[in-house]
């Protein structure tokens, strides 16, 4: 016989049913990527019955507003501290979780879960990542030898049962941005060729904020180039005709974002300190572009790449008036302090192209 139930204890009836289909499956709900116990005993955060109390306890996870610089190399601490308000008499059983939020902010990828002493690491973070737990309701993610990739925003997440609090940390490497065409020329890198030119120059392909930054300290280029995000770029300081025209105002001119795998155009890289040196080598008489990666094993280093000769100028001021190969087959010369015959007035790296013959120095990396 069919009965008509108010809508209140119709509602109550709907959440009853679903609350036992919930209880139904594997005996283990499933709650933001993890397994929780169903029954707690006392000592847990529970009271025995799978039901979680918090009579009125918030939750809190506090982060620094700040951004945090460091170098690459470095090994960095992101803090991260949570608490209970009102204060907790009792400890309670809580899972941490650290995650790096992508470019576009909205998927994230795991760097580190931990469970009382036992945690776990992910991808590229495996091994280099830990708590430190120095007191109590502390939960802050040391990274240890900083790559270029470990730029960017984290979320350290604490979960406390069906309680879960997140905060953002926001970790900026100190480097330098440089713009960037291959061998062959002016706008021949789609988006996926410009990652791979950079990181093949110890790079990686700059974002936004980094190109903005850099521009802020007078990057100026008139060629566009991808960055991280998809968009395509350049940075003026000093309009001019064919950059955008000499009425627009200096600032970063956008093509929008373009065809990952169609459009072609140049690249903007981004490289940090160096663990290791870039030194001209001394040698009796100029070299080829083969001649000159032998010389720099025969003194037991590589060749210089283009993102090791940007950092090394940036961070060591290496200055030096003399052209000389790197391994991309480029000819460059850092000058950190401007004076006659050593071109423009300004500090920075000079090219002279890929020169399809001649002979010059070399530019040689050696780890320390």
């Amino acid at each position: 016989m069919f009965v008509r139930l108010p809508g209140a204890m119709l509602l109550l009836s709907l959440v009853v049913m679903l609350l036992q289909l919930g209880r139904g499956c594997c005996g283990l709900p499933f709650y933001n990527g993890f397994y929780y116990d169903h029954v707690m005993n006392d000592k847990g955060n529970g009271n025995g019955n799978g039901e979680v109390h918090f009579n009125g306890v918030k939750l809190v996870v506090e982060t620094p507003e700040d951004a945090i610089f460091t170098y690459r190399g470095a090994n960095i601490t992101l803090p991260c501290r949570y608490r209970y308000e009102p204060k907790l008499e009792m400890p309670r059983k809580i899972r941490i979780k650290w995650s790096k939020l992508r470019e576009d902010n909205t998927k994230e990828r795991d760097v580190l879960v931990a469970i009382g002493l036992k945690h776990r690491s992910f991808g590229e973070f495996r091994g280099r990542v830990h708590l430190r737990q120095r007191g109590e309701q502390e939960a802050s993610l040391v990274i240890s030898d900083l790559r270029l990739q470990d730029y960017g925003k984290y979320r350290c997440e604490v979960i406390d049962g069906l309680e879960d609090e997140s905060g953002i940390v926001e970790l900026e490497l100190r480097g330098v941005v440089f713009p960037y065409q291959p061998h062959h020329g002016r706008y021949r890198l789609n988006f996926h060729e410009a990652k791979k030119a950079c990181e093949e120059q110890d790079a990686v392909i700059a974002s936004f904020e980094q190109l903005f930054k850099s521009w802020e300290e007078g990057l100026d280029w008139c060629n566009a180039g991808w960055l991280l995000d998809g968009t395509v770029q350049y940075p003026i300081s000093l309009p001019r005709e064919p950059c955008g025209g000499k009425r627009l105002a200096p600032g970063i001119r956008s093509y929008g974002e373009r065809h990952k795998n169609l459009h072609y155009f140049d690249v903007f890289c981004f490289s940090s300190a160096l663990k290791g040196k870039v030194y001209y080598l001394a040698h009796p008489e100029k070299l080829t572009l083969e001649e000159a990666k032998q010389a720099c094993q025969d003194d037991g280093a590589e060749i210089a790449k283009v993102g090791q000769l940007y950092a090394a100028w940036k961070f060591f001021s290496l200055d030096r008036c003399d052209a000389g190969w790197l391994a991309d087959g480029s000819i460059r010369y850092p000058i950190a302090f401007p004076r006659p015959n050593c071109g423009p007035p300004e500090p920075g790296v000079r090219s002279f192209g890929f020169p399809d013959k001649g002979k010059f120095g070399v530019y040689c990396y050696k780890l320390n």
